[in-house]
């Protein structure tokens, strides 16, 4: 039994999230036709306006997505009121703080700076969507370098990177160990 065309698009539209779909990407992945693509469009955003629904779909410029009814902003605003900010731990602010001043900047440059290992925090700073793969290094192996989102600019209301505070200078003290 082949799923009907309007819950394809509702589960394409959940999947792509807030990026939203264009009647012209439906259309080419689906293999129907524009005008189809619209209708289809219109009468999924006709089943999410009742009163029994807590989402809608909403078309801006070119692109349809699900966004929440204003209904249930001020509900909203109670849950995310009681969640309490979940801070970053110490080795997570200074791989952050390394990528931040260094990048753009490879593991291997980071694990060198903070002498441990980092590939498990690296993931947990992308998944906060603070830290993104920002290219490759020409360096053999040509290992992934990363560098801080825009969400990073956001959560410690920068405008720029050249907001971050300087860093202090060290000199070395030449010893002579045969002294």
């Amino acid at each position: 039994m082949e799923m009907n065309k309007s819950a394809i698009l509702e589960g394409l539209l959940y999947i792509v999230g807030e990026e939203g779909l264009s009647e012209q990407q439906v259309a080419d992945c689906m293999d129907i036709s524009l005008s189809e693509a619209e209708n289809l469009f219109l009468e999924l955003q006709k089943s999410y306006n009742s009163d029994d629904r807590g989402i809608e779909i909403v078309h801006y410029g070119e692109y349809y997505k699900f966004v929440s009814k204003a209904e249930i902003h001020e509900y909203a605003q109670k849950l995310f009121a009681d969640v309490k900010q979940s801070s970053l731990s110490q080795s997570a602010l200074e791989t952050l703080a390394i990528v931040a001043y260094k990048q753009p900047i490879t593991r291997v440059e980071i694990e060198e700076i903070r002498g441990v290992g980092c590939d498990m925090m690296l993931r947990k700073l992308q998944a906060r969507n603070l830290i993104e793969e920002t290219g490759r290094s020409d360096a053999p192996g040509r290992p992934i370098l990363y560098g801080v989102t825009q969400e990073f600019m956001d959560s410690f209301k920068l405008l720029s990177l050249k907001e971050l505070p300087d860093l202090p200078t060290f000199e070395r003290e030449q010893e002579d160990l045969f002294d």
